[in-house]
């Protein structure tokens, strides 16, 4: 394949390669996370451990057997110049250890995030948590099939899954991030209380956070400061193939991966795009 755009028969055979090489990526992690590994510090003062890079490179190595020339941009790898990745209209975004934190915490709240992206979208994602043994992927709409987004669990068993829209009936669940909360979540967590009444928070680390929306287990998710790509276009995907929105907490634009800059606007994840503003 090149870096052109992917045919609508492509999409069902990259899900089910993903699937395999998060799965291996993460079969690369559980055999460090086992051991006394030691932990770096990047220069933006982030934990890196030898897992992340383990894993970056079996993701990296699969992905160019599985869908050769199409640029991959890794949390693990320096990012190719804007001026050449302004021509791509497809690529991988990867982060091949999600929740670094986590993983050194030792609180298994970690994951692999594959994502394919085609014109600032992301239409495939995969996201496998190596110590749960599940693995959420999500494809977008193509060849006139519907979008679709599944769980599977350890021995490959898969369950569709949809979001499920807060009701009068029951506590309104958001998730909050394990490591990285804030003032302004809290205040948007406020503002639920008043609209709905009951709100319980679930801690989490990684993109499982965005996964457990895209399933119905929680209704939103706000992530009120920066991010980067790779941390949340896999895990996109996913929500927004079982009928769920990722938007830009400024207003009701969805998350799009263009232009010079690899970070996020702080965001909502929900059944439905935000309506209002946040923060």
């Amino acid at each position: 394949m090149t870096s052109d755009k992917t045919t609508d028969s492509d999409l069902e055979a990259l899900r089910a390669g993903a699937y395999d090489i998060a799965k291996a990526a993460g079969e690369a992690i559980l055999a460090i996370y086992a051991t006394d590994f030691a932990v770096s510090t990047k220069a933006d003062a982030s934990p890196v451990t030898a897992a992340d890079i383990a894993s970056q490179d079996v993701i990296e190595a699969g992905l160019a057997k599985l869908a050769p020339g199409v640029p991959v941009i890794a949390e693990e790898s320096p990012a190719p110049a804007f001026e050449e990745r302004r021509t791509w209209r497809r690529f991988w975004l990867v982060d091949p250890l999600d929740g670094t934190k986590e993983f050194v915490k030792r609180n298994g709240e970690f994951s692999v995030n594959i994502a394919l992206i085609e014109d600032g979208v992301p239409v495939l994602g995969v996201v496998h948590a190596p110590v749960a043994g599940l693995t959420y992927t999500g494809v977008a709409a193509h060849a006139g099939k519907p979008a679709s987004a599944w769980r599977l669990d350890a021995e490959g068993n898969a369950h569709p899954i949809h979001v499920r829209p807060p009701t009068a009936e029951g506590p309104v669940r958001v998730m909050v991030s394990r490591s990285h909360a804030n003032g302004a979540t809290a205040a948007f967590i406020e503002r639920l209380r008043e609209k709905y009444g009951e709100v319980e928070t679930i801690a989490r680390g990684s993109a499982i956070k965005t996964c457990l929306v895209a399933d119905g287990t929680a209704h939103f998710y706000a992530r009120l400061g920066p991010t980067m790509w790779w941390d949340t276009a896999a895990a996109q995907a996913v929500l927004e193939a079982a009928g769920g929105a990722m938007t830009e907490a400024s207003g009701g634009r969805a998350l799009k991966y263009v232009g010079d800059a690899l970070s996020n606007p702080g965001f909502v994840a929900a059944s439905r795009p935000l309506e209002a503003p946040v923060g």
